[in-house]
Parts: C-alpha cells; structure tokens; sequence
C-alpha cells in the first residue's frame, strides 16, 4: 500500500475568547453540561483580522473521567466588515489534579494536559470563500478568564 505525504500545517491565526460564567443545567443523560456564553474576543491572523461577536455559545459534556468535550459556536466579523461563521468540537483532558486545577480558575502550563479543536468556517462572503473549503485544527489554553487557540490550516 502506498504511504502518502504527510499533511503539513500552516498558521491561520490566533484567537482569544472571552466567555461569562457558565450555566450549569447538571447531569444529563449524556454526561454532566456546562453551558458557557461567549462574551467577545478576537481573532489575528495572516489572512484576516477579526472581532468575535457577542452571543457565541459552548456546550459542554464532561466525562466520568473530567474530560471535556466541547461544541461551539461563535460569529467573526473580519476587520473588512464580513461575516464569518465558526463552529467546532474540541476535547480538554489530562490527569484528574490538573483538570481540577482548570476547573478552578487556576492559570495550568499548556504542557500539563491535552486541549485540540477542529474549527469549521462557514462564510457567503467571496473574499473568504476559502475557508469553506478547508480543513483546520488548533491547539488551545484555558485562561483564567477565557481561552486563546492557535489554529491551523491542513495543506
């Protein structure tokens, strides 16, 4: 069988979000929920510069284990007045103590646990038609007060 080329990443951007307090419906059939509202933040890159709207959504399931899974969905405005959708599903895990010390607040080295996503972008604008038609996965950290990723491109 033949082995293809390994895919290579290439820097989209950064991105800092900010988020409120989270709502805590409890455990469901699914695993325990946390809904967290996305209060703003921004997005730098190469490519475009953007503000993340207000009114984002996370809707998390934590494991029996403290994994969390995340699925979000936040609005880009691009510097040059687009409009960008966003979404993707992520996973944050580690060991029980440092998952812990996320859970309060505390400000953990990236190295201590796992946290990747994979964005999705959806967008009618011509300019940035692209990024419907590619595929990214970032890298992130939980902030005290937010999240920030470094997002890639596939090629």
């Amino acid at each position: 069988m033949r082995e293809l080329p390994q895919p290579e990443l290439k820097l989209l951007g950064h991105m800092e979000l900010s988020v409120a307090k989270p709502h805590l419906p409890g455990k469901t059939p699914i695993g325990t929920r946390r809904i967290i509202q996305v209060t703003g933040g921004k997005f730098e890159g190469e490519y475009f510069n953007a503000t993340v709207l207000p009114g984002g959504d996370d809707w998390i399931t934590v494991r029996e284990d403290g994994t969390i899974i995340q699925d979000v969905r936040i609005t880009l405005e691009t510097d040059d007045n687009e409009i960008i959708l966003m979404t993707y599903r992520g996973i944050r895990t580690g060991p029980a103590e440092v998952l812990s010390r996320l859970d309060q607040g505390e400000n953990v080295d990236p190295d201590e646990y796992y946290f990747r996503t994979s964005p999705v972008f959806e967008t009618a604008s011509e300019k940035y038609h692209w990024l419907n038609n590619r595929i990214f996965i970032s890298n992130g950290i939980r902030l005290p007060e937010g999240v920030s990723y470094s997002i890639y491109t596939v090629e």
